[in-house]
């Protein structure tokens, strides 16, 4: 039997329908922009940025200089996630988002705009740094609030899986988006594409901004936090309050998203490197094998989503843990064969055991949180994991290779992280289908 949200104001099923719908696509075009801004910095950090802002290092050494900036944007994000969550749990979810897209598109736009070390020497990495940090700090405010503007307008509690996995989508579209983006700059003849073609991409974000604003300003607040304002039930320090009330539920949340967030800034940004350098395939390969990774995930992210609804979130989540342990090393040892169809193949279905996670992740994380602290546990839970996981995975990956000189070792690390993700999500609690629009404990 299905429960539905109570909703403050009265709507027919119809305008109840029309507001989901909005609320879905304004999330996952809004997220699906974000996640262009963050990834285009992903791809480039492999291709540009050690040329261009650390010209005088070992190439190698120069690579984890540039991954070294990358992985600031992760450690900005559960700051991001703090602030905004804070926000998010006082002022609502719309508001929130419509700041969290401004900042991180006017800082991706800044990028654009960097002097390279040429001109200015290092202050181009220091401002590469900043502009990275405000980057992770926007993205890190961002997934909270758009899976909960989906999520929390969904009446059938056991659709939420599904309905909360679109938002999740919004990441292999803006992959796919920042790596078509430089794919097609990096066909500019010579080198005008490491001289300035790279800025292209980042320049175009001022107008996707603006299509996110407008789609984003056109929604109404969620039932769940309309509720909670009628009912003044707005906690006054979420932040405080959630790390006193859920603290088990923020770290089984972290942990959990180890071998869904360290494996794939491997096979999505490590690649580059490891690619050009070590397998000696071109730049063009790498980008296109990895837009159809991307392409894949725009089917494969709401398939596990709603199977999630009907086998259960954790299951689900615990099936992608384990085949993401084995799949590492079917991977590189795919991977170092040296055979281009083989290589694009092994890219190609690399983000299928990330997305059994990802699909249901956000409904496991968002449903472990009470509605009035929703916002704050559910980033921070999630964005904790970018300190542990995501960040430190691809300068984690390019210092085992370069000391062990075998990916047989980043396949090991892979697997570390599945480990720490099977026992983290065995200790979470099932909500697949309970309602979870009012106040609880969770046990």
């Amino acid at each position: 039997m299905t429960t539905a949200y109570p909703d403050p104001v009265p709507l027919s099923s119809t305008e109840h329908q029309v507001q989901l719908r909005r609320a879905v696509i304004a999330s996952t075009i809004g997220t699906a922009i974000e996640w262009y801004d963050f990834f285009l910095y992903s791809t480039v950090t492999g291709l540009v940025f050690a040329k261009l802002f650390f010209p005088h290092s070992d190439p190698w050494v120069g690579t984890l200089e540039a991954f070294a900036i990358y992985a600031v944007g992760f450690v900005a994000r559960p700051i991001g996630a703090a602030i905004f969550g804070h926000y998010g749990d006082r002022i609502g979810r719309k508001s929130t988002l419509i700041a969290t897209l401004l900042l991180m598109g006017l800082a991706t736009f800044a990028v654009a705009l960097v002097p390279t070390y040429e001109r200015i020497g290092i202050w181009g990495a220091v401002i590469l740094t900043v502009l990275r940090f405000v980057q992770g700090v926007g993205v890190g405010g961002e997934w909270g609030g758009s899976v909960l503007m989906s999520m929390e307008w969904a009446r059938n509690n056991n659709s939420r899986g599904l309905v909360a996995s679109w938002p999740q989508f919004g990441v292999p579209c803006g992959l796919f988006l920042a790596n078509l983006a430089v794919l097609a700059f990096s066909q500019m003849s010579g080198d005008s594409f490491l001289a300035w073609g790279w800025r292209i991409p980042f320049a175009l974000s001022l107008i996707l901004v603006a299509v996110g604003l407008y789609i984003r300003l056109g929604i109404l607040e969620t039932p769940t936090f309309s509720k909670l304002l009628a009912e003044q039930k707005i906690d006054r320090t979420p932040m405080l309050s959630v790390f006193r009330e859920h603290p088990k539920e923020i770290l089984l949340s972290a942990f959990a998203r180890m071998s869904e967030q360290a494996p794939f800034y491997i096979f999505t940004a490590f690649i580059f490197s490891y690619g050009i350098g070590s397998l000696h395939v071109s730049r063009d390969f790498l980008l296109t094998a990895v837009l159809a990774a991307s392409v894949l995930s725009f089917v494969s992210i709401p398939v596990f989503g709603h199977l999630s609804d009907q086998i259960g979130r954790k299951n689900m989540y615990l099936i992608g843990a384990v085949v993401t342990g084995v799949f590492g090393f079917i991977y590189f040892a795919m991977v170092n064969t040296g055979s281009e169809p083989i290589i694009f193949l092994a890219i190609f279905l690399s983000l299928v055991p990330h997305d059994m996670q990802y699909g249901p992740q956000a409904a496991l994380i968002a449903e472990s949180f009470t509605g009035r602290l929703r916002y704050s546990g559910a980033s921070v839970g999630y964005q904790l994991a970018s300190v542990i996981a995501g960040g430190p995975a691809p300068l984690i990956a390019t210092w085992l290779y370069s000391t062990y000189h075998s990916a047989t070792a980043i396949a090991v690390y892979i697997l570390f992280c599945a480990v720490i993700t099977v026992i983290a999500t065995a200790l979470m609690t099932d909500y697949t289908g309970k309602d979870i629009s009012g106040e609880y404990s969770a046990q």
